[in-house]
């Protein structure tokens, strides 16, 4: 049991990730810590395909003449990373818009708290 808890590590640091998120969107009432909470989320989610992407004696898939054509497994897919990378510029601009719009409903309404803005949105 020690030994596939050791074995998976990484995997459960991301699923930690994954729920201290999940957590923190569903749970919390202050829209900031929301907007947080969805950022962790989205990093844990990175990270999980990242990882799941990772070949261990791999290397960079240009052409090696040590390796040979014959040898396709020796070589990782930069298809996965560059997923990842196109959702972290995604994720980044989610979170640029959602404080842009905490900003402003800040002005408008004078509090971030969920419950408070619902009373005062009536």
């Amino acid at each position: 049991m020690i030994e596939l808890l050791q074995d998976y590590r990484a995997y459960w640091l991301c699923f930690l990730l994954l729920t201290i998120g999940l957590y923190g969107m569903l749970m919390k009432r202050n829209l900031v810590k929301k907007v947080i909470g969805l950022s962790i989320f989205q990093s844990a989610i990175i990270l999980f395909f990242v990882l799941l992407a990772y070949k261990d004696g791999a290397t960079v898939p240009v052409l090696d003449p040590r390796l040979g054509h014959e040898q396709a497994s020796d070589y990782i897919n930069p298809l996965p990373h560059t997923l990842m990378l196109t959702a972290i510029v995604v994720g980044v601009a989610t979170v640029g818009v959602a404080f842009a719009l905490l900003i402003r409903v800040y002005k408008g309404f004078g509090t971030l708290d969920e419950d408070t803005l619902r009373e005062r949105m009536k």
